[in-house]
């Protein structure tokens, strides 16, 4: 899209469409998704919010039955699990802020869904992982199971039903999607296997231009997401807390005591104020102030870990998540110093196992990263009060936090796949940047990761890269370490060099690295 004489938004309406296409087990147009963009003639940061919204239909107790308990999977699996979804009027959205037509722009999207690609082996065991789920539906079978049988390494993969639902969008733009033909058969098939859909909130859909979350720590400029991503806030609320209470002489074991209390802190807050501000009243500015994170840090006790506030046992089945590569994040820069970070999703690996009749689209399940009921985690443990209850319209809370981090001597562009551990994630990039002045972004993305969300309330670690003794002393300290099947994130970033005027860029060695295909 560059080499065409487009810019950096054309380039992510072009890769967004294209990750629709090759990774559809972690976006497309089935699901939405945050774009931070910033326009370098203009200086002006925007966010293009393309959240799911909740159907017309939809009730704050929808997922529950008549003893208050949630409906095993209800919330995941099928098309009752859908919100409306953002990503397809993103596209058309953001084409505003291009040179080239959306015809340009879809039309490598367009060819990979009609001719096909050959699918690598991260594709494969994606699909071998995910089976049972993608059999459940005749129309999500057709696609992803061709003949009934899973497709094999470099086998190619065509989906001409997705192409015509892109084709559409190139030729009609937003109406294509929302209204006529396919808006019909979205609204068909999803109803005909008991869900709420109804083409009123299909064609009420609106994409919504929000002003970023934009702070500063120890003298660095951080722009984020604002809400319903709960990134900016909690990414803001962290930092604040961590400039009052580091001061450089901590060794390593009492630095990452004090991150993991500074997360707890800021994701106790997550679970009980934050949900979309469209619908309800969220203290943001106490909340990001210097006086409340000094209030925060008074709490902390730099010797021991605090206890998180007991809860009510999780359903049987919820268990701490394992995965951290579903949704997907991308960066772009181009020579104008136009910039995008974009993160994008369909909710768990390959949404709700709902393709909609003959669009090729697969429906999202973001209706469960609502507050389904009250002390009932979602599927990444993450709790949630009334101001992230499910209503008709509304957007929920979001992890997704593409950022900015702006210093004198250089500009990272950051994101990262991996539910709710996407903030900690970034949280320690950015402090690997600032306080570390590590500015080389491959050594940024490999970095060893740790995460806390304050309930459960349990130290999660990457499995093989942390001593024994490193372990030994939290534990000693009263932290709950417990090690995960595997790592997580996808991390993308580009860093821009001020002084060489270069740019380096990173693609997380946990993603994909076999790309023969």
């Amino acid at each position: 899209m560059l080499e065409k004489g487009g810019n950096a938004f054309d380039a992510a309406i072009a890769v967004s469409a294209a990750l629709a296409v090759v990774e559809p087990y972690a976006s497309g147009l089935g699901g939405g998704g945050f774009w931070l963009l910033h326009h370098a003639k203009t200086g002006r940061g925007v966010m293009i919010d393309s959240r799911e919204t909740a159907p017309s239909e939809a009730s704050s107790d929808m997922f529950l039955d008549e003893k208050g308990q949630p409906v095993p999977d209800k919330s995941l699996d099928g098309p009752m699990a859908a919100g409306i979804p953002g990503t397809p009027a993103a596209l058309v959205h953001l084409s505003r802020y291009g040179r080239l037509t959306l015809a340009d722009t879809l039309t490598p999207a367009i060819q990979l869904a009609r001719e096909g690609f050959r699918v690598d082996r991260r594709f494969v065991q994606t699909l071998r992982n995910h089976e049972n789920k993608l059999s459940r539906y005749p129309d999500t079978a057709a696609v992803f199971l061709p003949g009934g049988k899973l497709l094999t390494e470099a086998e190619l993969f065509r989906q001409p039903q997705l192409a015509a639902t892109l084709t559409a969008i190139a030729q009609s733009g937003k109406s294509g999607f929302y209204q006529g033909a396919i808006a019909r058969e979205l609204v068909r098939s999803v109803r005909a296997a008991g869900g709420l859909w109804r083409e009123r909130d299909l064609e009420n859909y609106r994409i919504v231009e929000r002003k970023p979350v934009q702070f500063s720590y120890r003298n660095t400029q951080i722009t984020s997401a604002s809400l319903p991503s709960a990134g900016g806030l909690t990414l803001a609320q962290a930092l604040n807390i961590l400039e009052t209470v580091l001061n450089g002489k901590q060794d390593e074991i009492e630095k990452t005591h004090l991150i993991v209390e500074a997360l707890r802190l800021a994701y106790k807050d997550r679970a009980e104020l934050l949900g979309d501000s469209d619908f309800v009243a969220v203290p943001t500015d106490r909340l990001m102030s210097r006086a409340y994170a000094r209030q925060q840090a008074a709490t902390i006790n730099p010797d021991k870990a605090s206890v998180s506030q007991a809860a009510p046992p999780s359903p049987p089945t919820q268990q701490l998540p394992t995965e951290g590569t579903q949704t997907t994040h991308f960066a772009v820069l181009d020579k104008a110093g136009n910039r995008v970070a974009a993160t994008l999703t369909i909710n768990t690996f390959f949404g709700s196992g709902f393709v909609a009749g003959s669009t090729g689209v697969l429906l999202n399940n973001e209706m469960d990263d609502f507050a389904i009921g009250e002390h009932i985690p979602n599927v990444f443990g993450l709790y949630g009060s009334r101001a992230n209850a499910i209503a008709p319209g509304k957007r929920p809370l979001s992890s997704m936090s593409p950022t900015f981090v702006e210093t004198e001597r250089g500009i990272l562009i950051a994101g990262t796949p991996g539910g709710s551990r996407i903030i900690s994630m970034l949280l320690l990039v950015i402090l690997d940047y600032i306080d570390n002045a590590e500015t080389d972004p491959r050594t940024l993305a490999a970095k060893p990761r740790f995460h806390h969300q304050y309930l459960p309330d349990v130290l999660q670690i990457e499995p093989d890269v942390f001593s024994a003794e490193w372990i030994s002393a939290l534990r000693s300290m009263g932290h709950e370490v417990q090690a995960m099947p595997r790592p997580w994130g996808n991390m993308q970033l580009i860093h821009f060099d001020r002084q060489s005027q270069t740019a380096t860029t990173a693609n997380d060695p946990r993603g994909l690295s076999d790309t023969r295909y």
